[in-house]
């Protein structure tokens, strides 16, 4: 269940997050296979949600 949930968070994020579509463009253009640039965006998500928890703060559309 936990990963189905990260797994769409990451395609939707690949779309609209400008960070996490940043990260996939840079991937990509790397020549890495789409199934590992999806498990790095899942992994920067869960380290962004970690931080938010972490620090009890609202979530802000980060910009870059």
């Amino acid at each position: 269940m936990v990963r189905n949930v990260a797994y769409m968070a990451a395609l939707i994020g690949a779309r609209h997050n400008p960070v996490l579509a940043a990260m996939k463009q840079r991937l990509a253009a790397k020549g890495k296979p789409g199934k590992v640039i999806l498990v790095a965006l899942i992994n920067k998500l869960m380290t962004l949600l970690n931080a938010v928890v972490r620090d009890r703060s609202e979530w802000r559309i980060a910009t870059h």
